[in-house]
């Protein structure tokens, strides 16, 4: 795991088997994890669920199309969100841009908190065509908006161009992501396509700088193993359907 659950120090319980553990105090163990989490090297969340983690990053791999949830689950960590906003609204030009949409269509916008063992990771404005998703927004948004997509309308993703840049946390930012003002933020700007090529998803994501990794795997050749992937998997299939289509065909076939 990349963060791991140490115990609650303002229970009594908990800093008594932790203490007892360590063969220290209850006093020098509030103590230590109080310097501990003034040095962002812990992290105290309160209530249900909550309790002292060890801070991890979370790392993001761009040669694949996978929601945080089940990225989160993959390393480790206990996925979350908090709903800022959920509404209908006329796309912006970079929204009507990236859904090939134009500024007088409706698009879904949900706005959320995501969240990596309770603590925020990154603030997500994501937007969907409104008339390919009807009544998007009487379903449950607190998941997997790819696994909703796929339950509810038979859409899937199939590939993502995203933009990066490095920002920092303006103050109503800061403010959802618990970091300081100014703090830096990995801004992603991406649009997502289902297996026809037809985009369904604009979304522009906000990332702690100090919570999250970014890796791309890459070849010689300049391309990624996602796309080598993608590339060999159609070849192949091409292949089988030219060997099915020339054993189906009757012997005389093509002759005068």
């Amino acid at each position: 795991r990349h963060t791991r659950y140490i115990g609650d120090w303002s229970s009594d319980v908990c800093s008594s088997d932790l203490a007892e553990e360590l063969g220290v105090s209850r006093a020098t163990l509030r103590a230590a994890l109080a310097e501990l989490a003034a040095g962002g090297l812990v992290r105290r969340t309160p209530g249900r669920g909550g309790g002292t983690f060890v801070a991890g990053k979370v790392t993001r791999d761009l040669t694949r199309v996978v929601g945080v949830p089940a990225l989160l689950r993959e390393q480790g960590f206990v996925a979350g969100s908090r709903i800022v906003s959920a509404s209908l609204r006329t796309a912006d030009d970079a929204t009507a841009s990236g859904l090939g949409l134009t500024t007088d269509d409706l698009v879904v916008e949900l706005v959320r908190v995501r969240l990596a063992d309770a603590i925020p990771i990154s603030l997500e404005y994501a937007r969907f065509p409104a008339l390919r998703f009807p009544g998007l927004l009487e379903h449950p948004l607190g998941g997997s908006m790819y696994a909703l997509l796929a339950d509810v309308y038979g859409v899937g993703p199939a590939a993502s161009v995203e933009r990066i840049e490095a920002i920092e946390a303006a103050s109503d930012v800061a403010g959802l992501l618990e970091v300081e003002t100014g703090s830096p933020l990995l801004a992603v700007t991406r649009t997502t396509t289902d297996a026809d090529g037809v985009p369904f998803e604009h979304a522009h994501d906000l990332f702690r700088g100090d919570r999250t990794a970014i890796t791309v795997h890459t070849r010689p050749d300049g391309s990624t193993v996602a796309e080598r992937g993608r590339s060999e998997r159609a070849q192949r299939q091409d292949s089988r359907s030219a060997s099915a289509g020339a054993s189906s065909r009757p012997a005389n076939a093509g002759r005068p």
